[in-house]
């Protein structure tokens, strides 16, 4: 029996050769563009998943109000906060503390010597809490005393040549003020372990780690003298990371929250009393960083859960798409199958062993769609993941619960678009049929047009979403900055010259830079744009008392850097030479015009704010974008800072730039010779904030075209049989007089309405996903009315030109050959 109706399946499905090329190739394209995301939907969320507790670890966010209005989000918080919650919580089990720790890093013995970017101080806890596998040393003894470190695999071959490197030295150089002894101008670290390379599905890129312990040696060499690293509220530049014990309520342990920020900061700091500041706290689960959290001062760049969500539901759209056209074309072609089914019928068929037959030839197509969809995605992963910045993934992967989540939508879609085919064709009366008196029921046709209008409606809203998307990163990337970064070189800055000769060094290889024609111009600063501001301190202004003080991100400049970069000066003057009291001046942003309540630019001239040190506002600049428009413009406090180090601006010519480059490298050779040289260009790391939306604008583009694609073959073949239904309905138009524009408009028409129907469903729904899409952003364009207006028009001209063709051609037949046998 089997056998019998594998056989006819096949000769089915080979008769119908353009029925099942079109099944076919639908359902391949969407099963393939189903495990294409499905990949990466399922590496997005496998984030931060191989630690062994990870379902228990939290991390701390720290948001910050003042006068009950909310100033800014970070993904940082204050040291004291682990060691208090453990000591006042029974549910915290463990924390661990993470802090950025850039090293100048050199292994004096082989001569190799790497600015490192990628590390951090670290509690002892943060090895097992972050899922940090040794190769090499002991996990409780690796970071417990200063001047300890443990390194990663590769960086131990950078550096030694070999993952043995446990008990050698590394050498830093780059804080040179903070060492036991001021004549010694370096700081020594054991390699206490080394662990296998940190897993890339991290919201963390750690390198190396540490020592907690070489933190607060440092600080108190320099001077502290209160443990900040320990007992600090108010520095909240530290990952605190919380292990909670097993069986913990998330909800009500988040509750406790508000008690204990109130007890801590809100009530107990006479610095949040006096400015109306209250802290607020909230956790974050371990594995949901990645995608939920994007605040500032972020570890690394996250990912968008709304994107990957969004990716998913494009996945399962254009699986859905190919599956409705199996079920159109097969309810379609019940006429022309009417006839079969009756004589079967007559001949003894019962009616499950029709429904057999027709779920059978479901499945054939579904598993050849199947396996020619693995080769396409085995071909097109590697191209694939480079698309999605994901190229360090050269394989297909996919965890086993997408695995499992895949095959249950296969297994039960197939069913599904098989079923309802199969009962409607196996439920036809043999003696109707036989007779001739079969006709097409209502309820399939009405079954038929609401399935397009589905899918047209969903293309309608993925036109209008491409459109929307492509909008928004390209106002984003034209959008006017209020600063000129083009042809901007910037050098990270040096980190071995000592505080003593760093200006009497600097000022010879920037008067070298500027004799080159290639060089217009040099600055330096504590940051450049697209750089995250993370020195920030709370001012208040003198006159204004009354209004608290004002978190203010702080950039430190000398007197090149306004002019170079064109800031516009809305009153006031730049910091000079000839001013020498600008040590003590500071220059503000229209942002922090208001938050000082200063009535305009010109009024706050000469105004006094305050921070334990006083400073004396002498100019206003226009607000700038400091960041990507994705995010709000900040507050800004400029000052003179003469000694920063960080990084240097060179602005070029046009002409032989690689020529202009070798001469700065020659002159930092001579200049800062124990530096590596390593340089960017400011428009290029700027626009890097814009990639992940480029790639989501790109793949959600691929990714609707191939919808529609999908919803152009169940149209074709509709229609195809629609006219083969009406041949003799079209000869006999022809015979009396019928034009070819009237046939194709009568062909046609039908289906042209179920498109106006699915626009007008369409509109609104667009409307409201692409406006929610939007709030991400802090600065974002106005959904236009028109925009609606073309993606009604192009689904109306893709519809129109796919049903033209067969129409046209049925229009063109000759109406003798279709009315021969009447």
């Amino acid at each position: 029996m089997i056998k019998n109706h594998f056989t006819i399946s096949l000769r089915n499905l080979f008769k119908r050769k353009g029925y099942t090329a079109l099944n076919i190739l639908g359902l391949t394209i969407g099963i393939t563009c189903c495990l294409l995301i499905f990949q990466y939907v399922s590496r997005e969320r496998s984030f931060d998943t191989f630690q062994k507790n990870s379902s228990r670890i939290v991390r701390i966010r720290l948001d910050q109000y003042k006068q009950g209005k909310l100033l800014w989000q970070s993904a940082t918080s204050y040291p004291a906060f682990g060691p208090l919650m453990k000591r006042d919580y029974p549910e915290v089990e463990n924390y661990c503390r993470l802090i950025d720790d850039e090293l100048l890093l050199s292994n004096d013995a082989k001569n190799v010597k790497f600015a490192e970017k990628k590390g951090y101080y670290a509690d002892p806890s943060s090895i097992d809490m972050l899922g940090i596998r040794l190769t090499g040393g002991t996990a409780t003894t690796a970071l417990n005393a200063p001047d300890k470190m443990i390194i990663s695999e590769s960086m131990a071959r950078k550096y030694f040549g070999t993952t043995d490197a446990v008990g050698k030295i590394l050498v830093s150089r780059s804080a040179p003020g903070f060492v036991d002894d001021p004549n010694k101008p370096y700081q020594s670290f054991l390699v206490t372990g080394v662990f296998k390379d940190y897993p890339s599905n991290s919201h963390l890129i750690i390198d190396y780690l540490v020592s907690y312990e070489t933190l607060r040696k440092v600080l108190k060499a320099g001077g502290d003298k209160q443990d900040s690293a320990n007992t600090a509220i108010g520095w909240y530049d530290f990952y605190v990371y919380l292990q909670l014990k097993p069986g913990t309520n998330l909800s009500a342990f988040q509750a406790k929250m508000s008690a204990f920020a109130d007890k801590y900061i809100n009530n107990a700091k006479p610095w949040a009393k006096a400015n109306n500041i209250q802290d607020r706290l909230y956790l974050i689960p371990f594995h949901d960083i990645h995608l939920y959290s994007n605040y500032n001062q972020e570890a690394e760049v996250n990912g968008s859960g709304s994107a990957v969500n969004f990716m998913f539901l494009i996945a399962l759209t254009i699986l859905g798409i190919a599956w409705i056209n199996y079920i159109n074309l097969s309810t379609a072609r019940s006429v022309e199958r009417a006839r079969e089914v009756g004589v079967r019928k007559v001949l003894g068929a019962a009616r499950q062993n029709l429904v057999a037959q027709f779920m059978l030839e479901n499945i054939i197509l579904n598993l050849t769609a199947i396996v020619i969809a693995s080769i396409a995605v085995y071909i097109l992963t590697s191209w694939f993941n480079g698309l999605m910045g994901q190229a360090i993934v050269k394989s297909f992967s996919m965890t086993g619960r997408y695995w499992l989540i895949f095959s249950g939508i296969f297994i039960l879609g197939t069913l599904l678009s098989g079923i309802y085919p199969a009962f409607v064709l196996s439920g036809y009366q043999p003696v109707a049929v036989l007779k001739g008196a079969f006709k097409n029921t209502s309820g399939g046709l009405i079954l038929r047009k609401g399935l397009i209008v589905l899918q047209f409606s969903i293309s309608v809203i993925l036109i209008a979403g491409t459109i929307i998307v492509y909008q928004q990163v390209t106002f984003m990337r034209k959008q006017k900055l209020g600063v000129d970064i083009n042809q901007t070189l910037v050098l990270n800055g040096v980190q071995t010259v000592t505080d003593s000769v760093y200006w009497s060094t600097l000022q010879p290889f920037k008067a070298d830079l500027l004799k080159n024609p290639g060089i217009k111009g040099m600055s330096i600063s504590t940051n450049v744009m697209g750089q995250e501001i993370y020195w920030t301190n709370s001012y208040q202004s003198l006159d204004h008392k009354e209004l608290g003080a004002s978190t203010l991100y702080r950039l430190g400049i000398d007197y090149d850097f306004i002019p170079q970069f064109q800031m516009k000066l809305l009153a006031g003057r730049n910091f000079s030479k000839d001013f020498p009291t600008d040590k003590n001046a500071a220059i503000i942003n229209d942002q922090a015009l208001k938050q000082f309540g200063f009535s305009s630019a010109q009024n706050a001239i000469g105004k006094k704010i305050s921070s334990g040190d006083t400073l004396t506002v002498i100019g206003v600049v226009q607000s700038f974008h400091h960041m990507g428009l994705q995010k709000p413009i900040d507050p800004q406090l400029i000052t003179l800072r003469l000694d920063a180090h960080d990084a240097y601006s060179v602005k070029l010519q046009t002409k032989d730039l690689q020529g202009t480059i070798a001469a700065v490298k020659a002159a930092w050779s001579k200049y800062f010779p124990n530096d590596p040289f390593s340089y960017f260009f400011l428009d290029d790391e700027f626009n890097a904030q814009y990639q992940a939306d480029q790639r989501f604008g790109e793949m959600f583009t691929i990714f609707s075209l191939l919808a529609i694609l999908i919803a152009c073959f169940g149209l074709v073949g509709l229609s195809a049989y629609n006219i083969l239904q009406r041949t003799k309905e079209v000869g006999i138009r022809k015979v009396l007089g019928a034009s070819v524009r009237n046939v194709v408009f009568i062909l046609s028409k039908d289906f042209l309405a179920l498109v106006i129907v699915s626009f007008v469903i369409a509109t609104p729904i667009a409307w409201f996903i692409m406006h929610s899409w939007l709030q991400d952003y802090a600065f974002r364009i106005d959904i236009s009315w028109w925009i609606f207006g073309i993606a009604g028009i192009m689904a109306f001209v893709i519809a129109l030109s796919t049903l033209s063709f067969q129409a046209i051609k049925a229009a063109l037949a000759n109406p003798v050959k279709s009315l021969r046998s009447e």
